[in-house]
């Protein structure tokens, strides 16, 4: 009986869906944010994308909005024709609690709205912020870490979404590709 429990529990986990590798194609994917606009990855060929997971209630997300770390990193970039989205996969998360969060924090991204977690499992998304590259053709170039200053105590992190875009944008490949995320886990259904 324990043989046939192991075989079963196997075929489940061979049977998930494996999150997008780092150097393969992100599958297109269509995803409405707050204010229902619908946006599709096939719309943003030709640019860089860089979608970074989000949940407001997150201590480590309020300290980089805090900080503004998002705004300023999503502001420059976007001055180099750089897209940038959040996403928010938390489960109870309404485009109404995003607007509001919008509103108090004054950002001006979208923020996709993904409850039911399909794309946040498309990519992997574990933890908020989590923050994914995608190169101009479609490629996911980086996922991970928006940098590498966990406690938020260093005078100088290195901000591994800028290095990355940096890099795509100079023809190169960003260097590290994958690192370790840290912050909450996402609030997943």
């Amino acid at each position: 009986m324990m043989h046939l429990g192991v075989a079963i529990f196997g075929l489940l986990l061979a049977a998930a869906p494996q999150p997008t590798p780092v150097g393969q194609p992100v599958p297109d994917f269509t995803v409405r944010d707050e204010m229902g606009t619908e946006h599709r990855l096939s719309q943003y060929r030709g640019h860089a994308v860089v979608l970074e997971w989000t949940n407001p209630d997150c201590p480590f997300v309020a300290r980089h909005y805090e900080a503004d770390t998002m705004e300023k990193l999503a502001k420059a970039l976007g001055a180099k024709d750089v897209v940038w989205l959040a996403v928010n996969s938390t489960h109870s998360n309404t485009p109404a609690d995003t607007k509001a969060w919008k509103a108090e924090q004054g950002f001006a991204y979208a923020t996709l709205q993904d409850p039911d977690g399909t794309l946040g499992h498309q990519l992997g998304a574990r933890t908020t912020p989590h923050i994914f590259v995608i190169d101009a053709e479609g490629v996911l170039r980086y996922r991970g870490a928006i940098d590498d200053d966990p406690n938020g105590d260093s005078a100088k992190p290195v901000n591994y979404a800028d290095a990355s875009v940096k890099a795509l944008l100079a023809s190169s490949t960003p260097d590290p590709s994958d690192t370790k995320p840290y912050g909450c886990s996402v609030k997943y259904k």
